[in-house]
């Protein structure tokens, strides 16, 4: 999960989202409307009799407030919850398995310390054809030699070729989280074709000095970013309330990057698989 704001145990359920799923939480920093649901969920878990551990990467000024919080209300944890401090400078490794990785790098919202969230898939093995693997009744202890690119021997002890039955691995997807910041043209390295960027876009290029004052970004500053790093594709969010309609800004960017979207609540967007 990216970030937990108030009324984020509502929007999952509204989504039909199991919450005890969650292993990992992602905060960028600490405005109330990225955090303040995050006790409630805490709690939520340890009511609902949650066993598996939670690891939440955060500033590291979230560490004191959540154990203020369990001292003056007396709470326990029915599981082990590891707050893990996001690094302040350079791009950080925050986890990896044998699925995916995540990378923080810094953004600048003012005083407040403010982390961006990279999210990739690691590049998987070879793809069997399963049809033409049953018809040679290749041994079923042979398929992980298969994903990793080797030849095998058929049921009669004949040579197979890996060409013969596998197919080149799916492209690694990624995406990329980029909360509250000012604009970072310099950030083009870090995402540089990533498959699916969110930006924040509070702000209309008119109002483009309210956006430097308040370390915000408009909607065009964020297509800049994601043309200059040859993105995919662009989700907008974090609109100021001052604009009713939202068309203006979704058309701002996508007079710079037209692959652009709203990201709307509820909203769901896909990141489809592509051929090796």
């Amino acid at each position: 999960m990216l970030d937990c704001g108030e009324g984020t145990q509502m929007r999952l359920s509204d989504c039909r989202i199991r919450p005890g799923k969650l292993e990992i939480i992602l905060i960028s920093h600490l405005h109330g409307d990225h955090y303040f649901g995050l006790v409630g969920l805490l709690n939520s878990f340890h009511l609902t009799g949650r066993l598996r551990p939670l690891t939440v990467y955060a500033p590291a000024e979230l560490l004191p407030i959540l154990e203020l919080q369990m001292r003056y209300t007396k709470g326990q944890l029915s599981y082990a919850l590891s707050v893990v401090p996001t690094g302040a400078d350079g791009v950080h490794l925050l986890f990896q398995d044998a699925a995916l990785e995540i990378l923080s790098f810094p953004l600048h919202h003012g005083p407040a310390p403010t982390t961006g969230f990279l999210i990739r898939e690691r590049a998987g093995g070879r793809r069997i054809q399963g049809e033409k693997a049953q018809a040679l009744r290749i041994p079923h202890a042979d398929m992980e030699r298969l994903r990793q690119g080797e030849d095998v021997l058929d049921a009669a002890g004949r040579l197979v070729r890996n060409q013969d039955l596998t197919l080149n691995p799916w492209q690694p997807r990624s995406y990329a989280y980029c909360s509250d910041t000012a604009y970072l043209p310099a950030l083009s390295d870090v995402l540089r074709g990533v498959d699916l960027l969110y930006h924040e876009a509070t702000y209309a290029d008119a109002d483009a000095h309210r956006a430097a004052e308040r370390f915000h970004s408009t909607a065009r500053q964020a297509a800049l970013l994601a043309a200059s790093a040859g993105v995919g594709r662009l989700l907008i969010g974090h609109f100021s309330s001052r604009y009713d309609q939202l068309d203006s800004l979704l058309a701002e960017s996508r007079d710079v990057f037209p692959n652009t979207d709203l990201a709307l609540e509820g909203e769901v967007f896909s990141v489809e698989k592509r051929e090796g």
